[in-house]
């Protein structure tokens, strides 16, 4: 391992701490968290994140890296931390674009609705798992809306004739997405166990 500096401030080569993350060096990874967590952490702080969002990106970001180290699909284009950064903005993201439409959705499945319930992990995999089973393009239109994009938008994205076009697509996605997490067994269970 080629390193500079000690303790801390010990400085590791991008090559360094790829192969220690592939051997599942504890040293590494432990380098890894004092060195590139706080970067992750201030930007889900600032993007309506909380600590244990942090810290569950962070893991789910050095499972990504080390899945594309595996499997030879790393394709530094920057310094490794920037490259992670990267990595961890994605993830946290699609959480985000996934939160926001289990909370559009939350509702419409419940009459009686509590605020908190949207941020209730056991609806959000149950509209994770539903949102799967949709078909792509239904994914595509949905995903588009709750990252802010307008009908107009989504049209020309999706190279639909006109705005009405995207609306009614959008409207067959959340009913469609709707009718999947009430099939779902888990749902039943979620409506029991909130009353």
């Amino acid at each position: 391992m080629i390193c500079t500096g000690t303790g801390l401030f010990k400085r590791l080569s991008d090559k360094s701490i790829i192969e220690g993350i592939l051997n599942q060096d504890d040293k590494t990874l432990n380098w890894l968290y004092d060195n590139y967590f706080q970067t992750v952490k201030n930007h889900i702080l600032k993007n309506s994140g909380t600590h244990d969002d942090a810290s569950d990106v962070f893991q789910d970001s050095i499972i990504t890296l080390y899945s594309q180290i595996c499997d030879n699909s790393l394709n530094l284009t920057s310094d490794l931390k920037g490259y992670f950064f990267g990595i961890a903005r994605n993830i946290w993201s699609s959480y985000l674009r996934k939160k926001r439409v289990t909370q559009e959705l939350d509702p419409d499945l419940v009459a009686d609705t509590d605020e908190n319930d949207s941020n209730d992990p056991m609806f959000e995999r149950i509209v994770s798992r539903s949102f799967q089973k949709l078909k792509p393009d239904m994914q595509t239109v949905l995903n588009l809306f709750s990252d802010g994009y307008s009908y107009e938008e989504i049209a020309a994205r999706m190279n639909l004739k006109n705005e009405s076009y995207a609306r009614r697509k959008k409207y067959l996605g959340k009913e469609a997405l709707l009718e999947i997490v009430r099939e779902d067994p888990e749902y039943q269970e979620y409506l029991r166990f909130r009353k």
